[in-house]
């Protein structure tokens, strides 16, 4: 399913397996720090050091981190 801006999709629309296709940006480290600080402050979203050293063996973007704007 491919959406655009002006789609709005509310979670009981979404069904178990259903797939979206969006545009591909880049996400900079700057921005997921930022985030993580204000929302969500893990130190494997904050250092690049305690996400080596977690489970995840780098850096982490919150799930909850914005795409940049257009």
């Amino acid at each position: 399913m491919v959406l655009d801006e002006t789609d709005l999709l509310y979670l009981e629309d979404v069904r178990v397996g259903q797939r979206f296709t969006s545009e591909a940006y880049v996400m900079e480290e700057g921005r997921m720090k930022e985030f993580a600080a204000d929302f969500d402050p893990q130190p494997f979203h904050l250092d690049a050091a305690a996400g080596e050293a977690s489970v995840f063996k780098g850096l982490v973007a919150s799930v909850g981190t914005p795409p940049p704007s257009r």
